[in-house]
């Protein structure tokens, strides 16, 4: 066969795999947050579920805590489709044992139920949210610098000897009035002063379902609906909501899935 011809074929070859391959930033752990890369105006879903491409082709997305089977991602562009299959690691959680709480932090009276619910659903409409911001793909950052890390994600949570729902969060030891630091450019999706387990509480979107929340303020300095870029102090440290002393713990979520801060964090 003629060389140019052969050339001609690999050229096509080439850019029809291309059109549709990817590439991924993170790994492929229980809780882990992965940034996906393709050609632009791909179209990409995630076991099913059809997921944002930024106009530069990242996409987001994120593995549970418990995942247990493969991911299953697709890649559709000009009529070519490709199949993508990862398997997922397992992980090993702690457990984690904290006394001294309020008891009524533990097990809340009925009085407080239809208070809990109707935060629960703040925060949830917060998580919920799928804008066009692109902040998800940018490295973040620390939100208080040379802090000792106490609490991990995943860990089974024994409160006062009674089992509760695990850890979903990183939490960062801290003096009362501590500045916090935004770990990455976001709008303020939710602040609230006073929730009931997690007290002053901030949650900010960086687009494409990617939420980080702040809990346990002492103070906070922003409002919903502002702009926030990464490293300005958005509030301090404090021990409101279930808390045994001055603390920040922080969460990521893709839409309602939990995920492991320490995945996007310079954590050891």
């Amino acid at each position: 066969m003629d060389c140019k011809i052969i050339k001609f074929f690999l050229l096509i070859f080439f850019i029809s795999f291309k059109s549709y391959a990817a590439e991924f930033n993170g790994k492929f752990i229980q809780g882990h947050y992965i940034i996906g890369k393709t050609e632009p105006n791909s179209s990409v879903t995630v076991d099913k579920i059809k997921v944002k491409v930024s106009k530069d082709g990242y996409f987001a997305f994120g593995l549970d805590r418990k995942r247990k089977y493969d991911v299953v991602i697709k890649i559709k562009k000009d009529g070519n489709i490709n199949k993508i299959v990862k398997k997922v690691q397992k992980r090993k959680y702690n457990i984690q044992r904290i006394d001294g709480l309020e008891e009524k932090k533990v097990t809340p009276p009925e009085e407080v139920y239809e208070r809990i619910k109707n935060e629960n659903k703040l925060i949830a409409k917060a998580r919920e949210i799928n804008s066009d911001l692109d902040f998800f793909k940018d490295k973040f950052i620390l939100p208080l610098e040379n802090a000792i890390i106490t609490g991990v994600y995943g860990s089974q949570r024994i409160l006062n000897g009674k089992p509760r729902w695990p850890h979903y969060g990183v939490d960062f030891a801290g003096d009362l009035g501590t500045p916090i630091k935004a770990m990455a450019d976001g709008i303020v999706t939710l602040a609230e002063k006073d929730l009931y387990f997690t007290g002053a509480t901030l949650i900010f979107d960086h687009g494409h379902g990617i939420s980080t929340l702040y809990m346990h303020l002492d103070e906070i300095f922003v409002e919903k609906d502002d702009i926030v870029k990464q490293g300005d102090v958005i509030g301090t440290v404090g021990s409101s909501g279930r808390s045994t002393g001055p603390h920040l713990d922080v969460r990521l979520n893709w839409f309602g899935t939990r995920l492991d801060p320490a995945s996007v964090l310079d954590i050891n």
